[in-house]
């Protein structure tokens, strides 16, 4: 049986006394308006069925986002409930096969190992390597230095050996040293959100204003992205954080400060 019949399959044990059954629309899909399906319902009171938490949670997996956080809307209002399930709620509640544990358990880790850690291969011995200072991108390989009797470092940006004085924060000496994220947001394509009112010729490509992780809008749903590496939500045209940007406008309205210009530096996630 493949994982796919598997998931289709998944369903409640009626007897199941450990969970909260209702009967009521599925919250993680809107267009639900299947009555025989047994639904339960989470702690922050949506109700689920296995395959649609599965999915959302396989979605938020894929975009880089190791925390499970509810997406359904508050009765009446465009506000998300934006509760955080726990990976036990989630796992018991998604009906997760031993195969979709493994899957998720391992990506969860790798995404929180990125998350909290700037880490990259040295690219003499590979060994991996932690960034410890955000603003410099001149890296000390201990295992390189003490193999060469020598200290040795290499620039995180281009991954040659350092070149030139340090620290700096925006590139060494070496020839062809550019940040390509960078030029990434100094150069993407406009984009235009459908269903934002006025929001035409906004860069299709921005960095968190808490984190600087590059993130797109996928022009569906409100002017607002959830960063999947520091969980911050911040308006994607004007790029204010959400309760800052809906003092002056709402999900779906133009923002009164208009496009935020194309950025010309990433900012330095300050997790402390």
């Amino acid at each position: 049986m493949t994982t796919q019949q598997q998931e289709e399959e998944k369903r409640y044990d009626p007897g199941d006394a450990t969970l909260k059954f209702v009967n009521r629309q599925d919250d993680l899909d809107p267009l639900d308006d299947d009555t025989e399906t047994l639904k339960a319902e989470m702690s922050c009171g949506h109700a689920v069925t296995p395959e649609s938490l599965t999915g959302w949670c396989r979605s938020l997996l894929d975009q880089g986002q190791f925390k499970f956080l509810c997406p359904a809307l508050e009765d009446g209002t465009f506000v998300k409930c934006g509760a955080e399930w726990s990976y036990q709620e989630v796992r018991r509640l998604a009906v997760l096969t031993t195969e979709e544990m493994e899957h998720f358990e391992k990506t969860m880790a790798a995404l929180a190992a990125a998350t909290y850690c700037e880490y990259k291969s040295c690219p003499v011995c590979e060994t991996f390597v932690e960034r410890e200072d955000l603003t410099n991108l001149s890296v000390l390989c201990t295992v390189c230095t003490a193999d060469k009797g020598q200290r040795y470092e290499f620039c995180w940006q281009c991954l040659k050996q350092w070149k030139g004085p340090g620290p700096r924060s925006d590139r060494c000496d070496n020839d062809g040293c550019i940040n390509q994220d960078l030029e990434l947001l100094k150069n993407c394509e406009t984009t235009s959100l459908p269903q934002v009112a006025g929001v035409t010729d906004c860069p299709s490509i921005r960095a968190c204003p808490t984190c600087g992780q590059q993130v797109e809008h996928d022009k569906t749903g409100c002017k607002n992205i959830l960063c999947p590496r520091c969980n911050k939500e911040f308006c994607f045209v004007c790029l204010k954080l959400t309760e800052d940007c809906l003092e002056t406008s709402s999900y779906f309205t133009a923002c009164s400060a208009g496009v935020a210009p194309r950025q010309t530096s990433i900012p330095t996630w300050k997790r402390n």
